[in-house]
């Protein structure tokens, strides 16, 4: 391996030659090893992303946020007017050396316009465009203008007693602070997103009345039921929020998890149309309507007429005109389970704390807050306590003039130079060098015994206020109680009602979405031995004879559409569901899909019965050979799930000689070995609804005779058809004789 030279060895040996020298190793290839070289050139890149940008810290802040605020604090932009963003975002150069562009889109964030958060730190005037839309763009900074908002006072709260500490900025030529002192959890209240090298940070907003309630009784018990408290996020943008307590429960432990958000609409009876108002945080206007209209192109959602963004000053509205008929619910219901008008927010609560990056639960980060605004309370105490010690150190000094303001006043005037004031003063009265020079600072017209005896009053106060002071710096207990009245007032004077409202997922109504079916219509041919077909009807003009297997034939033919549901009734007293779309459309020339392959019957299972229904209304008809009859209702074979095989699907005490879906009751000739026969209306057989049934006996058979067929009756084909009726069941029938059927006794 050839030797490793460092650039500034090369940079040595070429300085200061001709450019026609030689140079040793010129040309040479250096080896390195290339997870050094990696670990060299990006690790400071990516802990500086994580560190410096994508990642925010316990004040609930990322660097880019706390500069420019700062910037907009030192400007005194807490009062007085709007100024405009383009002198901000200048200003902020001065501590974030991104560009104004960057520095820009923070502020829009920020803003109250952009209503991308619950409680915005910034007053905005002027196009700010919106969170909720890709298409409504701010305007550019020249033409709008801000201020800190109101809350914003929170951020910065004696910010300059030391509650923080301070840092240079980026070229050393000022001071920043490394964290805000605010006085609530802004961590939790405001969402922060961040995408780092290797990792990442969601985290969603919540009310901010719960997270200081939460925060105090977490303070006070450390076993608080968080949910109590806080019932789960509020985004600025409302919704509704699918209430989950074991999902919740776990994101507050882990920080990590989802809940899901859909869309708030109302309604339009006059105008035949729904409004929505509020939508998911974690889309826009543009990517619902662009899904809605996907799938009304694809003709999966046919309801709709139009759709279009009627959003105004008066705030976020998505129109959605319905064809007439249309259940504006169950519409809705569909567009949840397809569209971003439900949306998940995944949670990743990972915060900076201490420099190190950490993923914690809701209790973890109250903590850390706590324990961060404690040390902030304490150094503030330990600021107050030192300025007051000092402001009564001086006050000291002017009790011991009172007693003889004459000597003061002779000692001033008797000193010949200025400078030996100072030290005569600390001689005559005993006072040190601090005290005297605040004496001798003081205007002649102070010097009468009013001035003073007001003075030294303070100075009492002073007392009081040091030795309550320096009780609160002794007691963690005082300190607490500090930020948790701190913490009431700021829930009192910025507290709002929950934006996003909280629906429990048993009151939603389970929506199964189906791809939507062509509807046309066609023919289903359906054999003895399990063979189907579905043929459109120009096909069916165009086509010769049918194609079957040696010794089939065609039992079932039914016009139809593609949109039906079939039900295939299997020989082990099973029935297999499916629908008319799950068949492609064939030709006569085919032998068609052999039902028990397709459906995955049992081994050896065969097919009895086809039923063409649209809905689960009407009856299935069983007929045994012992004369009995099952009339089942069709509601029994309706699943909730997609199940595609039901067991016990008709008894199996006799065999079955046919079945036969009815919409309705009506008339069957039933066919007896003996050649009886008997007309049965199904009116008089009574309806169960469980599939199994034995049913009743409808045929009284004599001897060794079963029931041998059972065909639909056909008006007029008997003529004398009274003779086959009966005013009870069950009947024996009656024996045929020719008159009754005309010519057809004759044929046979």
């Amino acid at each position: 391996m050839a030797g490793k030279k460092s650039k500034k060895e090369l940079e040595k040996k070429v300085k200061g030659l001709p450019s026609n020298a030689h140079i040793t190793g010129a040309g040479e290839v250096e080896h390195q090893i290339i997870t050094d070289t990696l670990r060299e050139n990006y690790m400071p890149y990516a802990m500086s992303v994580i560190m410096s940008r994508a990642i925010p810290e316990i004040d609930g802040f990322k660097p880019s946020h706390r500069k420019l605020l700062y910037t907009m604090y030192k400007m005194g932009l807490l009062k007085g007017n709007l100024i405009k963003s383009a002198n901000i975002a200048g200003q902020t150069m001065k501590l974030n050396p991104h560009g104004d562009a960057a520095i820009y889109d923070t502020m829009v964030r920020l803003s109250r316009g952009n209503e991308a958060l619950l409680h915005p730190y910034v007053e905005s005037k002027g196009n700010f465009g919106k969170a909720y839309s890709t298409d409504m763009e701010c305007a550019a900074s020249r033409y709008t203008e801000a201020k800190l908002a109101p809350i914003a006072e929170e951020l910065f709260r004696d910010i300059d007693k030391d509650t923080v500490d301070f840092v240079d900025n980026y070229d050393a030529t000022m001071k920043e602070p490394s964290l805000l002192p605010v006085t609530f959890p802004s961590i939790l209240v405001n969402n922060n997103l961040g995408i780092a090298v290797g990792m990442a940070s969601n985290i969603c907003s919540f009310n901010l009345q719960e997270v200081c309630e939460t925060t105090i009784a977490l303070m006070k018990d450390p076993e608080h039921d968080i949910l109590s408290t806080l019932k789960g996020p509020d985004f600025p943008g409302g919704g509704q929020l699918i209430y989950d307590r074991e999902l919740l429960q776990k994101i507050y432990e882990t920080g990590r998890g989802s809940v899901k958000v859909r869309a708030v609409y109302s309604y339009d009876k006059s105008n035949n149309c729904i409004d929505v108002t509020e939508i998911p945080y974690s889309t826009s206007i543009e990517a619902i309507i662009s899904k809605v209209a996907e799938l009304a192109k694809a003709g999966k959602v046919r309801e709709i007429n139009d759709i279009r963004n009627e959003t105004d000053l008066q705030g976020l509205k998505i129109t959605i005109d319905l064809k007439r008929g249309t259940d504006p619910d169950k519409l809705m219901n569909k567009l949840y389970a397809m569209t971003p008008l439900e949306d998940s927010f995944g949670c990743n609560f990972n915060v900076l704390i201490g420099g190190v990056p950490q993923v914690m639960g809701v209790a973890g980060l109250l903590d850390e807050w706590v324990a961060f605004r404690m040390e902030s309370v304490r150094r503030r105490t330990y600021y107050d306590l030192s300025k007051a010690k000092e402001r009564l150190h001086l006050l000291k000094a002017l009790e011991k003039i009172l007693l003889d303001i004459d000597k003061a006043i002779k000692i001033v005037r008797e000193t010949d130079a200025e400078d030996e004031v100072v030290p005569n003063l600390m001689i005559g009265f005993g006072i040190d060098k601090v005290q005297a020079e605040y004496v001798a600072e003081i205007k002649l017209r102070h010097l009468n015994r009013e001035y003073i005896v007001k003075r030294l009053a303070d100075a009492s106060d002073l007392e009081k206020m040091v030795e309550e002071l320096e009780e609160t710096l002794k007691s963690k207990a005082r300190i607490r109680r500090i930020i948790i009245d701190e913490l009431g007032a700021v829930a009192k004077k910025y507290g709002q009602p929950r934006r996003t409202q909280l629906i429990y997922a048993t009151d939603i109504e389970e929506v199964q979405v189906e791809e939507a079916i062509a509807d046309y219509p066609c023919t289903l041919f359906f054999t003895r031995e399990g063979y189907f077909k579905k043929i459109t009807p120009q096909s069916l003009r165009m086509s010769g004879e049918h194609k079957l297997k040696e010794g089939d034939e065609i039992t079932q033919t039914v016009e139809t559409s593609n949109t039906k549901e079939l039900l295939f009734f299997g020989d082990r007293c099973n029935v297999y569901k499916s629908r008319v779309a799950d068949f492609k459309d064939t030709k006569t020339s085919v032998m068609g899909d052999y039902i028990p392959a397709k459906l995955g019957f049992d081994e050896g299972e065969g097919t009895r019965y086809m039923a063409v229904l649209t809905e689960y209304t009407g009856y299935m008809l069983f007929f045994f050979e012992n004369g009995k009859a099952a009339k089942v209702e069709m509601s029994a074979y309706a699943t909730k799930t997609n199940r595609r095989k039901l067991i016990g699907a008709y008894a199996d005490k006799s065999p079955v000689v046919a079945m036969f879906y009815i919409p309705e009751d009506t008339e069957f000739v039933l066919t007896a070995t003996s050649g009886r026969r008997l007309l049965v209306h199904t009116g008089a057989i009574a309806a169960k609804s469980t599939r199994n049934t034995i049913g009743v006996l409808v045929m009284t058979l004599k001897g060794k005779h079963y029931l041998q067929s059972v065909q639909p009756y056909v008006v007029g084909s008997l003529t004398k058809e009274n003779r086959y009726r009966t005013k009870t069941l069950p009947a024996a029938g009656a024996m045929p004789q020719a008159e009754d059927f005309g010519e057809q006794l004759t044929l046979l």
